[in-house]
């Protein structure tokens, strides 16, 4: 390998992305190596994507993927993807570096991209126009979805249920990130989750977030999640108050199937500048706040699941959140879930789980509760769906000649 282009590598970042935005979704990989070539004498590109469970990294070729995956966690790749930061690899007996760049879109952990460069060129400026590059690739991989499955396939180790599939499909996500908060979750039975889910939508002043539950399982539990959460969404998008989504929710899946199954859900809405929470607890999700050292349940009202009877009435709660603290809403299959012995995995393991983990990132800390209760059950085949959503808040700086509506 050559010493890098200096001047390829300076041309105006805008140009790249125009070239990706250019080509077909399934040539993204190839172009991006062609781009990377031409401006860091690069080889051996490739692109990793995470799988559903975030238990391996799989390399992106064209179907049938045919590569064998990498950890998530474990060596090079799965070290850049778990601490979100670039990880240099030196190639034994070359002159050649692997630079291993996380690529996150908005917060959303998408995967990993490997570039082999020569080592003289891997210096920081290098690796910040790589990661630059890495981010617009991720970007344009996320606009893909929508028209080749190329990438969709690439994440999952194994086939989907059905009504995995319609849940994941469902999904904002498994990230976000924005300067006043940082959102981590995770869902399993990964390729058979049936019932659970979770949402957000973020605006100029709030931030929308939802925690449900559908009664079941399989594909059953799965039609009940859609209908709960697009009547949520449907009542979110009219500009309703969180108590009357509740209740446009309540009466969709009320007239739908009668009173014979609902949907547990917690609703939150955060006011960016305030950081006051509304709530509403329609059912069993859960809800701590780690604060310095110390972790609380958050006891709020307990109302009945959407869907149980007609027209039920909701009431909106409030709480605060100060920055420096972190939510963690968990759903009933965390805290309902037994162990062989019959031992219900609980407050006490899921403090532990929080207390030992409160120095890693919000994404990190979901995984860890969901891998906590596999190993208290003793299987990844869980019984009953689990979902963790794990918040952390920054807060906003407000100016102090501005006016709020309400304190801290």
């Amino acid at each position: 390998m050559g010493r890098v282009n200096a001047v390829n590598a300076a041309e105006p970042f805008s140009s790249a992305e125009s070239r990706l935005r250019a080509v077909p979704p399934h040539a993204l990989v190839a172009t991006a190596a062609t781009l990377l070539a031409e401006r860091f004498d690069a080889e051996d590109v490739t692109l990793l994507l995470a799988d559903y469970g975030l238990t391996a990294l799989q390399p992106i070729t064209h179907l049938p993927h045919t590569s064998e995956p990498v950890s998530a966690h474990d060596g090079p790749a799965g070290t850049a993807f778990t601490g979100q930061t670039p990880v240099i690899e030196v190639i034994a007996g070359t002159t050649a570096e692997r630079v291993h760049l996380p690529i996150t879109v908005r917060g959303d952990r998408l995967g990993i991209l490997s570039v082999g460069v020569p080592a003289a060129s891997a210096d920081p400026a290098a690796i910040l126009r790589l990661g630059e590059f890495a981010t617009a690739l991720g970007h344009e991989i996320a606009v893909a979805g929508r028209d080749t499955d190329l990438y969709l396939q690439a994440r999952r180790t194994r086939r989907l249920t059905l009504a995995a599939e319609m849940q994941w499909q469902l999904l904002p996500g498994r990230g976000c990130a924005r300067r006043e908060y940082t959102i981590g979750a995770h869902l399993e039975p990964a390729y058979a989750v049936g019932g659970d889910n979770f949402d957000w939508s973020t605006s100029a002043d709030h931030l929308d977030l939802t925690v449900t539950d559908g009664m079941g399982q399989g594909i059953d539990a799965s039609l009940l999640t859609n209908l709960a959460v697009s009547a949520l969404r449907n009542a979110r998008r009219a500009g309703l108050a969180l108590a009357d989504q509740a209740a446009l929710a309540d009466q969709a899946v009320y007239a739908q199937y009668g009173g014979k199954v609902y949907a547990a859900t917690l609703l939150l809405r955060f006011d960016l500048d305030t950081g006051i929470v509304h709530a509403v607890d329609a059912g069993s999700p859960q809800l701590y706040r780690l604060r310095d050292t110390g972790i609380e349940l958050i006891e709020l009202e307990a109302q009945l699941p959407l869907g149980m009877f007609e027209e039920t009435p909701y009431d909106e709660q409030t709480f605060g959140v100060e920055p420096g603290d972190r939510l963690v809403a968990i759903s009933t299959g965390v805290h309902g879930t037994r162990s062989a012995t019959g031992d219900v995995f609980g407050e006490r393991a899921l403090r532990q789980i929080l207390g030992a983990t409160r120095q890693t990132s919000p994404h990190e800390t979901a995984r860890s509760v969901v891998a906590g209760l596999i190993e208290h059950f003793g299987s990844k085949d869980l019984v009953s769906d689990a979902a963790v959503i794990c918040l952390d808040w920054t807060g906003r700086v407000i100016d102090a000649a501005r006016p709020t509506s309400a304190g801290a």
